[in-house]
């Protein structure tokens, strides 16, 4: 298998980048999603409430009170990714053992890619870039949050501009959905015929 991260900075286009590689019949997957799915979970929620016990009520986690206490505290956003990696790390390892015989190419959508150490996973790494008023305003509008609190999350992760010295693809994301597909089609074309 042939293994393909695709990271950028929170509203750099990552997420639209999978999407239509997705809807080109590639198997995605997606990690806020598999993060998502553990916040369901009732022995991970039970976790949670051991060391965040104010942002549990009712057996659901209030996930904006929990974001809004480790972005104000590194040392407790610290706490909260070593409750999430590890079980990340177990899901990634067990898609990469289920898929290594095989030729094909297999994408993760991944924003921490770098923050989480991945990339050794990974065989081609792509980065969605965007200039940083059109991410901050892309996030501003989507998640309803202020310029404040986009700076608290932007600042969590590795800055853009290092993504991109460490990727081997970079995709400016601020052109039209088709000219992004047909930009994708080609790089995926010349990554499945690539040797690793």
């Amino acid at each position: 298998m042939k293994l393909v991260a695709i990271t950028g900075s929170i509203g750099c286009g990552k997420t639209t980048l999978a999407k239509i590689i997705r809807d080109l019949g590639y198997t995605v997957f997606d990690i806020d999603g598999w993060v998502r799915r553990l916040y369901f979970q009732k022995d991970f929620i039970k976790v949670i409430e051991n060391y965040f016990p104010d942002v549990v009520i009712n057996h659901h986690v209030n996930k904006r009170a929990l974001r809004n206490i480790v972005f104000a505290d590194n040392k407790k956003l610290k706490i909260l990714e070593s409750l999430i990696h590890p079980f990340l790390k177990d899901n990634l390892k067990k898609v990469i053992r289920r898929n290594s015989k095989t030729d094909d190419l297999f994408f993760i959508d991944v924003a921490l890619l770098f923050e989480q150490g991945w990339d050794k996973y990974c065989d081609f790494i792509m980065v969605a870039h965007v200039d940083y008023e059109t991410q901050k305003l892309r996030v501003m509008n989507r998640d309803k949050v202020s310029a404040e609190d986009f700076d608290k999350i932007n600042n969590i992760q590795l800055d853009n501009e290092k993504k991109i010295l460490l990727s081997d693809i970079v995709i400016e994301t601020d052109k039209s959905l088709n000219l992004l597909k047909v930009e994708l089609i080609n790089i995926i074309q010349s990554l499945e015929n690539a040797d690793d």
